[in-house]
């Protein structure tokens, strides 16, 4: 019996938040500095200063980004299933859509056996 290779374990729920969290706050971040330079560069600092400023900005963008990264990721990878085992799960299961001929026969099939059962029923 050949030895199997030892797959590698799936990331825990935790961790895929932590990786999506992670990713958007470094897009919140890149946006949150191009978007408020842009805006400091329109509309003048304020009173709070240039450095304040571009940080709120960045801080909201990064905060915002992580957290709907972060839900999305869990989201998007919650499966009972491994990815494999779910893609055979799928090739083994009967085609769902069926082609006009077989919901045809099949239709007809049935209503056969429903004229059969009130044959039965009323005789």
């Amino acid at each position: 019996m050949a030895a199997r290779a030892p797959r590698a374990q799936e990331p825990t729920v935790w961790q895929k938040c932590k990786m999506g969290a992670l990713m958007g706050g470094g897009v919140g971040l890149t946006i949150g500095f191009i978007f408020g330079s842009y805006s400091i560069l329109r509309n003048g600092a304020g009173h709070r200063g240039f450095l304040a400023t571009l940080s709120q900005y960045m801080l909201s963008s990064a905060a915002t980004f992580s957290f709907f990264l972060a839900i999305g990721s869990v989201i998007r990878n919650d499966a009972l299933l491994p990815p494999h085992l779910q893609a055979a799960h799928m090739q083994l299961l009967p085609p769902i859509v069926r082609s006009r001929a077989e919901g045809a026969m099949l239709i007809r099939a049935r209503w056969d056996a429903e004229k059969a059962r009130r044959t039965v029923v009323t005789a």
